[in-house]
C-alpha cells in the first residue's frame, strides 16, 4: 500500500504527463510489463487497460503484457492512440493446457495484438539448474511446449516469439528454430539477456535478427563483487551495449519489427563467473565477458524508500523513451 506522501508523488507525475497531451513528443518505442513493476504494484498499472494509459502518457508507442477481458476496449483505445499492443503468453504445459493456450491466442488477436512474447525455460539457467544434464531435460521440456502451441498458432495465423531468457546459447536457440521449422515461431530478441551467458550481445543481435518478431531494448551496467558481477538495468545510454550497433543490425534484417523497453528497476544480479557453479551448464571455453568493463556502483533498489523507488522507475522510462526517439530513431 502507498503512503498518501507517495500517492501525491506518483499522481503528480501523471498528471504533469497528461497535461503535456498531445503537446508530448511520441516514440514509436513500445513499453514491457515489467519496465513498469513498481508502478504495478504501488501505483494502480496492473490492468492492461490502466498499463495502456499510463505508457501513452509517457509517450511510448505501443505496449507488451499480458492480457485479459479489457480486450474489446484495449483494442479501441491503442488504435485511436496508434499504439501497438502485443501479448505476454505462456506456452502450453502439456496436451491437457492447449485449450487453455489457444484462448489466450484469441484473447491476444481480440486485443489486436499479432504477437506474443514467451519463454520456455523457468528461471536464469545459471541460478535454476546444476548440471547440463539437468538443463537438456528442461529444454527438451522447452521444445515439447513450443511443438504443442505450433499448430494452435499457425491455425491462428498468429506470431509467437521465444525470448532468449537468461537460458539456451545462441547455437542452441538457432537449433531449436532449426527443428521447429515454423513461420509462426520465432523470437523475441532480448539484446541484453546473453550477456549473463557471457555472449557478446552485438553478436547475438546479428544471429537472431533474421527470426526476430519483437524486441526487448534495454542497457546494462556492472559492477565487480567477489564471486564476479553485479548486472543491471539502466536507462538506455546510460551502460555499456552499443545500443546503436545492436539497432542496426536488427533493423537491417527485419525492417518492421516492433521495439519494446524492458528495463527493469530492480536490484542488480548476480552473475558468479568466478565460481565452477556459474558453469556447470554451460559448455564450452569459459569466457568472461564482462573483464574489459569499466564497472560503476550499483543501487540495491529493494533498499529504497517506495516513493524513491517509484521516481527511479518513471526516471529510467522517460529518460529511455527520450533516447530511444531522438537517438535511435524510435
Amino acid at each position: 500500500m502507498m503512503t498518501r506522501r507517495e500517492a501525491l508523488v506518483t499522481m503528480a507525475g501523471g498528471c504533469a504527463t497528461l497535461l503535456l497531451g498531445s503537446e508530448i513528443k511520441r516514440s514509436r518505442l513500445g513499453i514491457v510489463t515489467y519496465a513498469l513493476g513498481i508502478h504495478q504494484q504501488h501505483a494502480g498499472l496492473s490492468s492492461p487497460l490502466a498499463f495502456l494509459e499510463e505508457c501513452y502518457r509517457l509517450g511510448a508507442g505501443g505496449i507488451q503484457c499480458a492480457l485479459g477481458a479489457e480486450a474489446p476496449e484495449l483494442r479501441r483505445r491503442a488504435e485511436k492512440y496508434g499504439m501497438h499492443v502485443e501479448a505476454i503468453i505462456n506456452p502450453p504445459r502439456d496436451d491437457t493446457d492447449v485449450a487453455r493456450f489457444e484462448h489466450d491466442v484469441e484473447m491476444a488477436q481480440e486485443s489486436g495484438a499479432s504477437v506474443a512474447r514467451t519463454v520456455i525455460i523457468p528461471g536464469r539457467r545459471y541460478e535454476r539448474f546444476k548440471t547440463l544434464a539437468e538443463f537438456r531435460e528442461f529444454e527438451a521440456r522447452g521444445l515439447k511446449s513450443l511443438q504443442l502451441a505450433e499448430p494452435v498458432v499457425a491455425r491462428h495465423k498468429f506470431r509467437l516469439a521465444v525470448e532468449n531468457h537468461k537460458d539456451q546459447l545462441i547455437a542452441e536457440k538457432l537449433a531449436m528454430l532449426k527443428h521447429l521449422s515454423s513461420e509462426w515461431i520465432g523470437l523475441c530478441v532480448d539484446v541484453g539477456n546473453n550477456v549473463a551467458l557471457m555472449e557478446d550481445p552485438l553478436e547475438t543481435a546479428r544471429a537472431f535478427a533474421p527470426f526476430a518478431f519483437t524486441i526487448h531494448i534495454k542497457d546494462m551496467a556492472v559492477e565487480e563483487y567477489a564471486d564476479g558481477w553485479l548486472l543491471a538495468d539502466v536507462a538506455l545510454g546510460d551502460g555499456f551495449l552499443d545500443l546503436k550497433a545492436i539497432v542496426e543490425a536488427l533493423r537491417a534484417a527485419k525492417p518492421d519489427v516492433k521495439f519494446n523497453l524492458e528495463t527493469i528497476t530492480r536490484d542488480p544480479i548476480k552473475l558468479p563467473v568466478r565460481t565452477d557453479e556459474f558453469w556447470a551448464t554451460l559448455p564450452g571455453e569459459r569466457k568472461d565477458l564482462l573483464a574489459r568493463l569499466k564497472t560503476r556502483p550499483a543501487i540495491v533498489v529493494s533498499k529504497l524508500p517506495v516513493a524513491d523507488q517509484l521516481a527511479l522507475e518513471r526516471r529510467h522510462v522517460e529518460r529511455s523513451i527520450a533516447y530511444a526517439r531522438e537517438k535511435l530513431n524510435l
